[in-house]
Order: structure tokens, then C-alpha cells, then sequence
């Protein structure tokens, strides 16, 4: 049995998709809040934070990006 409309079996196959490859390619070390080149890969031209989906970062590592771009964006390394 699936869902009873239309509506509803999009917003499932919407909620349900596949993450993009999984991004291996950052150590953990690298990711600080005085390393700021790094951090800008995870930001937009506009300064918002890119969401897991688009990154394909672990959700634990991407806890830690926001919480290192905010420290960079408090001591004025990042804008």
C-alpha cells in the first residue's frame, strides 16, 4: 500500500533520496576554526552553510563544520 495521493508520494520520494558520493576526501584535523580556506568550501558566495545533501559529508563531520564556520564568522576569519 502506498501513499494516498499524489502530493504524498512525491514529498516520500523527496524525502527519501539518495545522498549524493559520500565526500572522503577531509580529514577531521583539517577542519578548524583557523583553517578558513577549507571552511569556505562548505559556504555559499552569500556566506550560508551548504546542507549535507550537497557536501556528502557525515552528519557527526557536518555538526562540526557549523560549529568551526561559526567561531571563524564570531573572530571576523570569515564573513
Amino acid at each position: 500500500m502506498g501513499p494516498k495521493t499524489k502530493e504524498r508520494a512525491a514529498n516520500l520520494r523527496r524525502a527519501n533520496r539518495k545522498m549524493p558520493r559520500r565526500r572522503l576526501d577531509l580529514p577531521a584535523e583539517k577542519v578548524s576554526h583557523l583553517n578558513p580556506d577549507v571552511l569556505r568550501k562548505f559556504t555559499s558566495e552569500t556566506g550560508k552553510i551548504y546542507p549535507r545533501r550537497v557536501t556528502g559529508v557525515s552528519a557527526k563531520l557536518h555538526r562540526r563544520i557549523t560549529r568551526e564556520i561559526k567561531r571563524a564568522r564570531a573572530l571576523n576569519l570569515m564573513y
